[in-house]
């Protein structure tokens, strides 16, 4: 009875706590869009840096040969790990990614750099995790209320220019190089995918639920320019991108490697899907959305089968974060928070010339892409700045993980560390927000210690039992505070 009675307390305490806090937050933030109107900021790049990676692309061989492989990145929007048949769902269909899985290598234990939108494709793209490479929340469109307050306060608006991503990287070694879908790094200036070495661009800057919510398209060299003005029909976003991505295939040279980045806007929410799709899964509109995604994957791997290279394609399949809603995922969490369902995420590595089917339970994470492919590609990586990635080119072929820890982050704070079966999570405030969502993480805040082996729902805190190991991972997590806090963007 106590139990029950407290468990009461608890929750409305929680509810009317957050009730009273709403039109006080309110009230604070309509202050702060009145000034920021008034005072701006531009976020400044650091020019020497600038001068330096402007320097590396340059200085790098043309490496591409006929045996240089294709590479196709997909990525979906808030896809959790249990969303796909590969990974054990029985009431979405994906025979597209399962048919990849298959004959690929999947990582059971891969994890997004960060638990939302920006910062994860930040990290998966600079092989640098937020803190390090600037960009610790998530850009909204230029000139809306929440930019505003972001440039009044001097947040991050945009990816940093004097960050080397993989497109830029793989187009100074001569691939040629294509986008499709979600960038959202930033609308600004020279933040935009066709000035981060990009050749040909269709998408959008922002996410699905942000407003004005257009398509742009573009040609390095050309600029951007509005391709679909808003308002957007998204019930057909997916065979548009689809479309776009197939045309890009065709399109590529065929005496050239082809670097494809398609980032879908889905299963982010709002949800829409066409019509003709609607009720095909057994898992409401969220299951046709996923199974509509699938589609696009099968006309992807149908187009580059006709581009003749498919044997020597690698294509990556993987999502920014973990769902919208608790449970879609895996264990305890969801999108925004940096327990399991907010970063543990599906991945699949399909290269028939180089990978053999298997499955790893190796800890991985989004931001090894870039030094993989650096390493894949034989190609050198910059030496004035740290990478957090690490090559997992043997980690696929079988191998163990090049980790000695992964580290998780909330925006711009390290929250939890993970080693081996281990995971500690640092003390942190009752609520705690990880973006301008404001997504609250209610509850008792450790510090905790969780074995995931025996525990994927991080529901028991083992820290009592294992003092050894809470206060070894404790050090660690200390250790690496210490480090960004003398060298906050790892520059050499």
């Amino acid at each position: 009875m106590r139990e029950t009675v407290l468990a009461f307390v608890k929750t409305w305490t929680r509810r009317l706590a957050l009730v009273l806090a709403l039109p006080v937050g309110g009230a604070v933030f309509l202050v702060l869009y009145v000034i920021a109107t008034v005072a701006s900021y531009e976020q400044l790049d650091n020019s020497e840096k600038l001068a330096s990676k402007n320097a590396y692309l340059a200085a790098l061989p043309r490496a591409v040969s006929a045996l240089s492989p294709d590479i196709v990145v997909i990525l979906f929007d808030d896809l959790g790990y249990g969303d796909v048949g590969f990974t054990g769902n029985r009431s979405i269909r994906t025979p597209y990614m399962d048919a990849l899985a298959e004959n690929g290598v999947v990582m059971t234990n891969y994890f997004s750099p960060a638990p939302v939108c920006s910062p994860s494709r930040a990290a998966m793209l600079t092989g640098r995790m937020a803190p390090r490479n600037g960009l610790t929340a998530v850009p909204f469109p230029s000139g809306s209320p929440i930019d505003r307050v972001n440039r009044f306060f001097a947040n991050p608006v945009r990816l940093p220019r004097e960050e080397i991503i993989i497109s830029e990287v793989l187009q100074a070694t001569g691939f040629h190089t294509a986008m499709v879908g979600k960038w959202h790094m930033g609308d600004h200036d020279k933040s935009i995918p066709t000035e981060f070495g990009f050749d040909r661009f269709f998408g959008t800057y922002h996410s699905n639920d942000m407003t004005p919510f257009y398509l742009v398209e573009g040609v390095a060299g050309a600029g951007e320019k509005i391709a679909h003005a808003a308002p957007v029909d998204q019930t057909n976003l997916n065979a548009l991108y689809a479309e776009k991505a197939e045309q890009f295939i065709a399109d590529a040279p065929t005496n050239t490697p082809l670097f494809l980045y398609f980032a879908h806007n889905f299963p982010h929410v709002p949800l829409f899907t066409a019509a003709d799709e609607q009720g095909r899964s057994e898992a409401g509109l969220y299951g046709d959305v996923v199974q509509g995604l699938d589609d696009t994957v099968g006309r992807i791997v149908a187009a580059l089968k006709q581009r003749g290279k498919f044997d020597n394609t690698l294509i990556v399949i993987t999502s920014d974060n973990g769902p919208w809603w608790e449970g879609r995922g895996i264990g305890r969490g969801r999108k925004g928070e940096t327990f399991e369902g907010g970063v543990h995420v599906p991945f699949v590595a399909h290269w028939p010339r180089q990978l053999k089917p298997a499955m790893s339970d190796e800890l991985v994470m989004g931001s090894d892409l870039l030094p993989t492919l650096l390493e894949e590609l034989r190609v050198v990586a910059p030496d004035d700045r740290k990478l957090d990635g690490r090559s997992i080119s043997q980690t696929l072929r079988g191998g163990p993980s090049p980790h000695e820890a992964l580290y998780f982050y909330g925006g711009g704070t390290l929250m939890a560390v993970r080693q081996g079966r281990y995971k500690y999570r640092d003390r942190k405030p009752l609520v705690y927000a990880t973006d301008p969502v404001f997504i609250p993480v209610w509850g008792s805040h450790g510090p905790w210690l969780f074995d995931m082996q025996t525990d994927a729902d991080e529901a028991y805190d083992v820290s009592t039992h294992r003092p050894d190991v809470a206060a070894r991972l404790k050090n660690i997590l200390d250790a690496r505070n210490a480090e960004m806090d003398a060298n906050p963007r790892g520059w050499k």
